[in-house]
């Protein structure tokens, strides 16, 4: 188990400090943690400029975060898509 968190927290400073990994996009530390923590979509969104919702970051709150994942529950059984929430959070998220 010390031998994981070694690797993992190796593997981070790496990232913090190495150069972004594509000249196209973003990347880097801030990449890695969008896509480990909030998925592929919002690591991708995130490499192509776009920044992270208030409400992903919410997720990361223990036990208030079932409330934020209910919410986007409802809003995705509603048929929100990207260009509603863009309209209504403004284009720099969506």
């Amino acid at each position: 188990m010390r031998t994981v968190a070694c690797l993992l927290i190796g593997l981070m400073i790496l990232l913090a400090v190495a150069p972004a990994a594509s000249a196209q996009g973003r990347g880097g530390f801030m990449g890695f943690i969008a896509g480990c923590c909030f998925g592929i979509r919002a690591g991708a969104a995130y490499n192509d400029g776009k920044e992270l919702h208030w409400r992903e970051w919410c997720l990361l709150i223990p036990y208030a975060n079932i409330v934020f994942m209910i919410w986007n529950g409802v809003d995705g059984a509603n048929g929100v898509n990207s260009g509603e929430l863009a309209a209504r959070y403004g284009a720099i998220y969506y």
